[in-house]
């Protein structure tokens, strides 16, 4: 399948390895790995978690005020966009991050039509800062943003290779779903993404949503070139 304009979603785990906060080899590779995706003549925009850096309102951090623990999320967002747009312009690409909390001085203001003009013109875009709200996820975000840049598809690259029946870390008779429809996904309550964020791209009609591993980040390229791997969710 041909890609003119997509939005990938990264978890910040995807930069991370052991107890640092940042795997710097592993930055430089996926910029690597989206320098080849960004050849392909794909439209690339991007919305990364934060995990590496905050969890949200798990652990110790349940005690914190919900909306102030969301807060630090959105700017764990915001430093892992600044960390991967550097390493995309060493190599060689125009990165934009563009945030949804004003902070002029390190960003742009989210803007969906300027954002569609940076893609337009060859930048790679970067989301920072969530949807902007507490409460609301990352998932809640790509979700917009997909929507609002008008994407052919969301790619969801995760630590798993596709949506499966249950959890298969949980339950070995999970079994591997690779074509399914927005309807049948949430009548069946699957976790493709969060529910408010699934549903936001079902209501809306966004083209697709191919979820897939991230084990081997060539797995980015294959996906762009036409591998069929993963699950895809569609109207």
């Amino acid at each position: 399948m041909a890609y003119k304009r997509i939005i990938l979603k990264l978890s910040g785990e995807a930069l991370k390895s052991g107890s640092d906060l940042f795997d710097f080899d592993k930055v430089r590779q996926m910029a690597g790995v989206i320098r080849r995706m960004h050849e392909t003549g794909t439209e690339i925009a991007i919305v990364i978690g934060a995990g590496n850096i905050w969890r949200g309102r798990q652990g110790p951090a349940a005690a914190l005020d919900p909306v102030t623990a969301d807060q630090m999320g959105m700017l764990g967002t915001v430093i892992n966009c600044l960390c991967v747009a550097d390493y995309l312009r060493k190599e060689g690409l125009d990165a934009v991050v563009q945030s949804a909390v004003d902070m002029n001085r390190f960003c742009e203001p989210f803007h969906a039509m300027q954002a569609r003009r940076h893609l337009s013109e060859g930048r790679i875009v970067l989301f920072a800062a969530g949807s902007g709200n507490p409460f609301f996820s990352t998932d809640t975000a790509v979700a917009l943003r997909a929507i609002e840049i008008q994407a052919d598809a969301i790619l969801m690259a995760k630590n798993v290779d596709g949506i499966y029946s249950a959890d298969p870390r949980q339950d070995k008779t999970a079994t591997l779903i690779k074509d399914i429809t927005y309807e049948e996904a949430l009548r069946l309550n699957l976790k493709v993404m969060d529910a408010s964020a699934f549903q936001l791209c079902a209501d809306n009609h966004v083209p697709f949503i191919r979820v897939f591993g991230l084990d081997d980040p060539d797995n980015l390229v294959k996906v762009l070139e036409g591998d069929p791997m993963g699950s895809v969710v569609h109207p």
